[in-house]
């Protein structure tokens, strides 16, 4: 039987996590018996042929997956554009006898492809009347399987929620908001960022959302008035006004007013300039974008599409359409790929035609969503409550451990719940702060600069109400006159959450809609697939691992890891998935002496073979007794002198700094939901207690009642956790050359 061959390119812009779509493409290619090419330099590569298209080995693609940019190169191609230039392609393919092709690319690539398979039957056709190709040749690969994988920064391809090197995009453009803020704060100044994008405003959008901006043009809608310029200083004087310092405006580069005409940075910088009476500075973010190492979800959504691609072509007959590998509520799916190419220009022909009620539209309810809750936020201050209006006494607090966007979701909770003509109150230190009763009205101006901060203002301890704490609460409730009650946090949150509700019958103040937002980087809060934090500990694990694996190289080195996560290994492995480690330890699978065995022998031996790095991530809680100072002392006594061990235990280095944008983004998006609930639930006679998190595919609001179902309570974690349904991936991954692989 012939081995089953494909090739793999990338074309068109780079996008940081190409190459760990490209490494997991020829890795889980290879482990299922697969022949693997890669064509460099795209479809150039595939018309010049030669060594542009390379077999490939399990090593080939060792040492990628943190690289930014695409190892096997990428390049605009006019020849492909032709039918010539198309039948040299196809000849060359079939010298190596491929007739499966996954192309990483944008709308444009991709359309090339289909056009591609369309005309793969007259194109070998012709290739037998020339004398090219034997009409045997052409019975044999007579028909082209395309996959796609959407690699582009802007975010812009209908039927996937992310498109791999978004993410790390966003990383680019709010590090540098970030920087350019604290400078526009200290001299009182007004900044213009120009962020990339073609005619999708996402980039702009969502970080926006992510860096409290003041102002924001995206392509999809335009100003609603015809003098906006007036509008924006407006907006930003009272900004001023009202206490901010600084100014920043965000531009997407196909920004425009409602007649079609581009808004471009220097238009913006000269009404401000003229109008504010300041200086005004401008930052075009241009190619910093796209480039640097991959983010953590950037280098783990490469990976799972890499393989889910290989899936499509094992799967793939005949009949079968080109197909699109896409995240649709953080699962990988496959959707007709023309059909998401066609609603993609759709946009921008919706655009072109000024009807941007449709370009919103097709973008998806998500896109709008932000779009609405930004519009609130970049508010200088909130609508006044209208008349008659019945006001809600609504309370924020945080509870357990700090976890990156704790204070992102204060700040949106805050925000809306203010705008729509109701009192905030914050309460600090957790659920000891309502004992205590340090409980403070907050105002607008209260969360300014929150959105970017790491930590909790607000504090936050792991304290859960019992006894006679319940009554101290129950009357600082009613004093303050309490209609609902927000906690962002962890498990004291949830089950400080579910004690008032169960104290309702003794207390009545406690008969109020009380509502949980999963924050905790461990991810193992129940409801949630995703907690708030966990991508900011995420990235500082892969950030940490990065520099450890550079330091060990050089070295002949291995490296045990240990990661938080309590008894829920989502650290570990989504760590060990974007860093590329060896083995992961997780408490749910537990550690035995013979795994310990089976990893030493294969470390062993890589090292005999020349390797010269070794890295294992664990979990902190993997095994009570095979610790990882017991690891590391084993691996390094029965090493034999082939290589050292160095133990590192990365500690609350995870839980600092400043969110990504993931989380920023996400903790607004719930944060919003929460208001609402509270808001609807706080006038109805029987209000609900409940928590919130994204779940099979959006947002999921569960009543508190059914948590005890959905943990298990001996762990503290959820009973059915997504993310092990990876661990084969990962494997797969890690493992040495089989094999067959050292033989060739």
């Amino acid at each position: 039987m012939t081995t089953k061959r494909l090739a793999v390119l990338t074309s068109g812009g780079d996008a940081s996590g190409m190459n760990a779509a490209i490494r997991a493409i020829v890795r889980i290619a290879l482990n299922q018996g697969i022949d693997v090419y890669a064509i460099y330099e795209g479809y150039q590569g595939m018309i010049d042929a030669g060594e542009s298209i390379r077999k490939m080995t399990w090593d080939s693609v060792g040492g990628i997956l943190h690289r930014g940019g695409t190892v096997i190169g990428t390049a605009r191609c006019d020849d492909f554009r032709t039918r010539e230039g198309r039948r040299t392609a196809a000849h060359n393919l079939l010298i190596h006898e491929i007739d499966n092709l996954i192309v990483i690319g944008g709308d444009g690539s991709l359309t090339g492809a289909n056009i591609f398979r369309q005309e793969w039957p007259s194109l070998l056709g012709e290739l037998v009347e020339m004398g090219k190709i034997t009409q045997e040749v052409a019975d044999k690969h007579a028909n082209l399987t395309i996959v796609g994988l959407v690699g582009s920064i802007d975010n812009d391809m209908h039927g996937t929620d992310m498109t791999i090197g978004a993410d790390t995009a966003l990383h680019r453009i709010t590090e540098a908001v970030d920087a350019i803020s604290s400078t526009a704060a200290s001299h009182q100044r007004t900044f213009v960022v120009k962020v990339m994008g073609r005619n999708c405003g996402y980039l702009a959008l969502m970080s926006a959302l992510a860096t409290g901006a003041d102002w924001v043009l995206i392509p999809e809608s335009p100003p609603n008035i015809d003098n906006w310029q007036q509008k924006m200083v407006d907006d930003l004087k009272a900004g001023r006004k009202a206490g901010r310092r600084d100014s920043i405006v965000i531009i997407a580069e196909g920004a425009q007013d409602r007649d079609g005409n581009p808004i471009g940075s220097t238009e913006v910088t000269k009404v401000l300039e003229e109008q504010l009476g300041e200086e005004v500075r401008v930052t075009v973010l241009g190619h910093v974008q796209r480039g640097g190492n991959p983010s953590a979800f950037d280098r783990n959504l490469g990976t799972l599409m890499g393989s889910a691609a290989v899936d499509a072509v094992l799967a793939a007959t005949p009949e079968t359409e080109p197909q699109l590998i896409c995240l649709r509520g953080n699962r990988i799916a496959r959707r007709p790929l023309m059909e998401c190419v066609e609603r993609t220009k759709a946009v921008a022909e919706a655009i072109s035609a000024h009807d941007y009620e449709r370009a919103m539209d097709l973008r998806g309810s998500s896109f709008k969503a932000a779009f609405r809750t930004l519009r609130t936020l970049l508010r200088s201050l909130p609508h006044e409550a209208l008349a008659g209006q019945k006001r809600l006494r609504l309370a924020v607090m945080n509870s357990g451990a700090p976890a990156p966007g704790m204070n992102t979701a204060i700040r949106a909770a805050v925000r809306i719940g203010l705008d729509k003509g109701h009192v905030i109150f914050g309460v600090t230190n957790g659920f000891q702060g309502l004992i205590d009763d340090t409980v403070t009205e907050m105002d607008w101006m209260s969360v300014n600069g929150w959105a970017s901060m790491g930590g909790s203002e607000l504090g936050a301890n792991r304290e859960i109400p019992s006894g006679r704490d319940f009554y101290a609460i129950a009357r600082n409730l009613e004093k303050h006159g309490i209609q609902g009650l927000l906690i962002v946090g962890g498990w004291s949150a949830y089950q400080g959450a579910y004690q008032l509700y169960r104290e309702r019958d003794n207390f009545p103040a406690f008969n109020i809609p009380i509502i949980c937002l999963p924050a905790s980087i461990n991810n193992n809060l129940p409801g949630s697939e995703l907690s708030i934090g966990a991508d900011t500990a995420l990235n500082n694990i892969v950030w940490a691992v990065d520099r450890i694996k550079q330091s060990a190289i050089a070295l002949r080195r291995c490296f045990v890891v240990e990661v938080m996560g309590r008894h829920c290994g989502y650290l570990a492995l989504m760590g060990g998935l974007a860093t590329g480690a060896e083995r992961v330890y997780l408490h749910e699978e537990g550690v035995t002496l013979r795994d310990l065995q089976a990893d030493l022998d294969k470390l062993v031996t890589g090292f005999e073979h020349g390797k010269r790095l070794g890295l294992i991530i664990r979990n902190e809680n993997a095994n009570p007794i095979y610790t990882s100072d017991f690891v590391a002392a084993l691996f390094e006594e029965e090493g034999g002198g082939l290589f050292d061990v160095r133990k590192t235990i990365l500690g609350h280095v995870q839980q600092g700094g400043d969110p990504t944008p993931f989380d920023r983004i996400q903790s607004t998006t719930l944060a919003s939901k929460c208001i609402e609930f509270l808001i609807e639930n706080a006038q109805t006679e029987s209000p609900m207690s409940a928590f919130i998190g994204l779940e099979s595919g959006g947002i999921q609001i569960h009543n508190i009642e059914e948590m005890p179902k959905l943990i298990d309570e001996a762990n503290q974690r959820p009973k059915k956790q997504w993310w092990l349904d990876l661990r084969a991936i990962a494997k797969i991954l890690a493992q040495p050359a089989p094999q067959s692989q050292l033989d060739t």
